[in-house]
């Protein structure tokens, strides 16, 4: 009787692991559309056998839990991929609408950027003009219109990508809240798994986990490490400790020359890392201190270079009243080649009076055309990084569209990377519903094979107890 016992133990713990892998199959089907669900399969272990009359007698198999389908390396190169699309994405939203302010599609209408190029035309043409009738009062006012109309669309200009980098820099500020957000998270959720599986896959709380940590990958640049207890370390590329066990380390933010910057826990200026780290943030940032700043850059010296030629060659000649021409422009104080910072935010015509113009050479008189044809040859004079002010422009503009189609190939080549590291951990993390409809059967027919030897027992036990009297069973 003590062999037809253990038969029945043995079916019984059959049934319950069945019946256990199915709820498995089950999980996995009702959360085929779960963002960030792993697929689990049911993991089997031979239960200890037993010495029956000095026999070993196997005691069948029992389902020890579910184990996540996961692959490490993968999951981490397509965080790493994931800091790295994200980056150049957020970058290339800032690039767009900063070179919308040059081409005029911008959603209030044409930009101040935009007209830049036609104002020097504009301007040189005026200063061609007064060639041919240096004592016209009504071309020398034309001159200063024109002169008007190109300071203040550099100021304009210099206006509106201001405005976009202060932009910037509130979305900077944004990201890192959201960041610091799922840091706690992320802190929570390993305590937890430290706490219930330190040895062992823990499921729907280590999916959690992976969904946080993609979720800020897609924000900042991050690097984990493993520790014991099934938790993890995380970093910042740079180093800046972020989370730590069950604690998270918050990022602090404040002012520093005029834009924020981040600071880890111990107070150190993270910024740079930041930067260079990847995800949403890094875009944004290198946008905010990169590519904005090499574009007012180029701006200033263009407008400094404009402005303070055509103030010197003005100086050399003499107006209508027989004087030394005086400034038309006003540009910063301190303002020079080598630092023009703040030119194109500040240039402005101060000249009123059209007769101060100096169209003619020193000492000549008003017919003189001599000091009107200089400033007008500055237009195809090398005065702007050797090159002339139109060809100066026409540059600036096209090294930003180049810039531009860079980061739109770069961010393109990345999605693709990405998709397919997703597809990758997808094949093997996702539920594929055939495959759980294969398996559903498979254990439907095992769980059938353990119910049925209930029904052979059975009848050996009435056999045996009604000995000699023939029994049937099916």
């Amino acid at each position: 009787m003590a062999t037809i016992g253990t038969a029945f133990n043995i079916a019984t713990g059959a049934l319950d692991a069945d019946q256990a892998a199915l709820d498995v199959v089950a999980n996995n089907t009702a959360n085929v559309n779960t963002p960030g669900y792993t697929l689990e399969t049911p993991t089997w272990e031979e239960t200890d056998s037993t010495s029956i009359g000095g026999v070993n007698v196997g005691m069948g198999v029992q389902m020890t839990g579910a184990q996540s389908q996961r692959d490490r390396v993968l999951e981490q190169a397509m965080q790493q991929q994931t800091q790295t699309e994200s980056a150049s994405s957020a970058r290339l939203g800032a690039l767009n609408q900063i070179q919308a302010l040059f081409s005029g599609a911008t959603s209030t209408g044409t930009s101040s950027a935009s007209g830049i190029g036609n104002d020097l035309s504009n301007f040189f043409n005026a200063l061609s003009s007064l060639e041919g009738s240096p004592a016209d009062v009504a071309v020398r006012q034309s001159v200063l219109s024109a002169a008007t109309t190109l300071a203040q669309d550099f100021n304009g200009t210099s206006a509106e990508l201001g405005s976009q980098q202060q932009s910037l820099d509130e979305q900077s500020t944004s990201v890192m809240g959201q960041a610091n957000s799922l840091l706690a998270d992320v802190a929570q959720l390993n305590q937890q798994i430290e706490t219930t599986s330190p040895n062992q896959d823990a499921g729907s709380l280590e999916d959690q986990r992976q969904q946080d940590l993609t979720s800020l990958s897609q924000l900042i640049g991050i690097r984990m490490v493993s520790t014991e207890n099934n938790g993890l370390t995380v970093t910042t590329l740079g180093g800046a400790l972020l989370v730590s066990g069950g604690t998270a380390y918050q990022v602090t933010s404040g002012e520093d020359g005029g834009v924020t910057h981040f600071f880890d826990a111990e107070g150190k200026d993270i910024t740079s890392d930041l930067t260079s780290g990847g995800g949403q943030l890094g875009g944004i940032l290198t946008s905010r201190d990169q590519d904005i700043p090499q574009v007012e850059n180029a701006l200033d010296e263009l407008a400094y270079a404009v402005g303070s030629e055509i103030n010197h060659v003005n100086s050399l000649g003499s107006d209508l009243n027989g004087n030394a021409g005086a400034p038309i422009f006003s540009l910063p104080d301190g303002a020079t080649v080598a630092n023009p910072t703040g030119s194109a935010a500040q240039i402005a015509v101060v000249m009123t009076d059209p007769t101060q113009i100096a169209a003619a050479a020193a000492g000549a008189g008003s017919a003189n055309n001599s000091n009107a044809v200089a400033m007008a040859n500055l237009e195809n004079t090398g005065i702007v990084n050797g090159v002339t002010p139109t060809v100066d422009f026409s540059d600036m503009v096209t090294s930003l569209g180049s810039l531009t189609s860079e980061v739109s190939s770069e961010n393109t080549a990345q999605q693709g990377a990405l998709t397919q590291l997703q597809d990758q951990i997808g094949s093997i993390s996702g539920v594929n519903l055939n495959d759980e409809a294969s398996q559903l059967s498979t254990m439907e027919q095992s769980y059938q094979a353990a119910s049925k030897l209930f029904t052979v027992l059975d009848q050996v036990m009435v056999s045996a107890l009604n000995l000699g009297v023939q029994t049937t069973y099916s």
